[in-house]
């Protein structure tokens, strides 16, 4: 009976170590292409490093904040998407644009990138582009851009909602 009680307890510490060690439910531990594409809503953007009422101008487009709300629409035909800013607010121009987007693991970290497609322009033909850590994607993606603010390590942080 004692063995009985001992391994009862042994299973029972088992399953509470193995329920505690699970990945939260929404986020993909293994992060791949199938886990990223599909249409997003950019919800939130927040500064590690940076003050909130700081102008950050991301991806070379507009400010930071006139990206929440945007669609991005990242199907798995060849890699083309877009994404879509639709505020007016803060002096916020609606735009869409065309993108070529990849996911690649470096070290360990994904990376999802992208490169604007300009009318005309294939991809191979575009050496500019950007790339931000993706730190969990499910229902909601996580991404993380390390940056350099006023000479200090700082990061953005997007979170985008599955539609």
């Amino acid at each position: 009976m004692k063995n009985f009680s001992l391994a009862a307890l042994f299973l029972a510490m088992i399953a509470i170590f193995g329920s505690s060690c699970s990945p939260k439910q929404g986020v993909t531990q293994d992060i791949t292409k199938s886990s990223v594409k599909g249409n997003w809503v950019l919800t939130d953007i927040r500064y590690e490093g940076i003050p909130d009422n700081a102008k950050v101008t991301v991806f070379d487009e507009a400010s930071a904040k006139c990206f929440i709300g945007s669609q991005w629409i990242l199907p798995d035909n060849n890699a083309n998407g877009s994404y879509a800013i639709s505020s007016t607010d803060n002096g916020c121009s609606p735009v869409t644009q065309n993108i070529a987007w990849t996911l690649t693991k470096q070290g360990g970290v994904t990376m999802f990138g992208f490169k604007k497609l300009l009318t005309g322009v294939k991809a191979k033909n575009v050496t500019d582009g950007y790339r931000v850590e993706v730190t969990g994607a499910g229902s909601i993606m996580t991404w993380r851009a390390n940056v350099n603010f006023e000479n200090k390590s700082a990061a953005i942080i997007y979170t985008l909602q599955r539609k």
